[in-house]
């Protein structure tokens, strides 16, 4: 079993080994040269995310800077919207729906590192040699959701369509759909209602 599939089965992996290692270069290369574009090099911004990432619908736009771990780990959805300091470590896959916007300095993470401090410096493995190890747990994002400035989502996450998440959160469990959650960690503070948050109410002129 590769280390990558270690990945994707939950289990723990080391990091190190080459294989991974090149795929984080490569995206770390390829964040790099995005967010060196400038926002009217459209042609070759959208060409990069195509090579970066596993998948990515149209007319979704990143701002830039961005930071992507593995980038072939995370698929996103079509009419999404990055603002700057878009951060994804992607061990583990993620995945966006479609509608989604990210305020300033959106962080997801998905990797989980030893508690013990003496494990953080590596483990003595079967075969006897030494390595880094932690797991990582997926993250999926369901269409038609609005994340505040300084979000983070952690590591086994699942966010249901619909919701938001207030600017400054700490994402630490799953929120259910159409729920606006905030806090740190997050809470469900109330559901998202018709009759409670539609602007057309509370903007006669745009009935």
């Amino acid at each position: 079993m590769t280390e990558e599939e270690r990945i994707f089965k939950g289990e723990l992996f080391a990091s190190e080994v080459p294989e991974l290692v090149a795929k984080k270069l490569k995206a770390h290369r390829l964040s790099q040269e995005y967010s060196q574009l400038f926002e009217e090099d459209a042609a070759e911004r959208d060409r990069i995310l195509h090579e970066l990432l596993a998948s990515i619908g149209e007319g979704t736009f990143m701002l830039g800077p961005i930071r992507f771990h593995y980038g072939c780990h995370t698929r996103v959805g079509s009419h999404c919207f990055m603002n700057f300091n878009f951060t994804v470590q992607d061990d583990a896959c993620i995945t966006i729906g479609n509608h989604c916007n990210f305020g300033p300095n959106v962080t997801i993470v998905t990797p989980m590192h030893p508690m013990l401090p003496e494990e953080r410096r590596g483990l003595v493995c079967s075969d006897g040699e030494e390595r880094f190890l932690c797991c990582a747990k997926p993250v999926v994002i369901g269409d038609d959701c609005w994340f505040g400035a300084n979000v983070v989502v952690c590591p086994g996450v699942t966010i249901g369509e619909g919701c938001v998440i207030g600017a400054g959160s700490v994402v630490t469990r799953d929120i259910p759909a159409r729920s606006f959650a905030a806090g740190s960690p997050a809470r469900v503070i109330r559901p998202i209602t018709e009759e409670t948050d539609a602007i057309r109410n509370k903007f006669p002129e745009l009935r």
